[in-house]
């Protein structure tokens, strides 16, 4: 790492759908979903209007596994990783790109009653249902 450069990323959301999961050709586990995160701004006549922004997140190994086991649609997470932009060349030859928040882990927030699968951290150092990591 350059000397003071950061790249961390915390998200504290709402799963936009199930995650999606798949493996790589060495055979590690790939999870993708969606996080929204929400703010209220006020607009030019003072009144507050919320806005959503969606976050494209991916993990890899046994974090992979345990989200497509656990996570689903609505369910409030926490994510914590880092920015990473990756480029690909389409089926008709465009470049395109994306970046998304590589995620080192993540926990599930809420009361166990508020998910249908209970609330299983997937961190080890986690022990409370309801304590956000930070």
């Amino acid at each position: 790492m350059q000397k003071g450069s950061v790249n961390r990323v915390m998200l504290v959301g709402h799963l936009g759908g199930d995650p999606e999961s798949r493996y790589t050709q060495s055979g590690t586990a790939v999870a993708n979903f969606n996080v929204a995160t929400n703010e209220s701004r006020k607009n030019a006549e003072g009144n507050y209007q919320d806005h959503t922004e969606w976050h494209r997140c991916v993990l890899f190994g046994k974090p992979a596994e345990t989200a497509v086991q656990y996570l689903k649609k609505g369910q409030m997470v926490y994510i914590e990783g880092r920015l990473r932009t990756r480029s690909w060349e389409d089926k008709d030859g465009n470049k395109r790109s994306t970046t998304e928040i590589q995620g080192d882990m993540f926990t599930m927030l809420g009361r166990r009653a508020d998910n249908a699968s209970g609330n299983s951290p997937a961190t080890p150092d986690s022990d409370s249902d309801d304590d956000l990591p930070f």
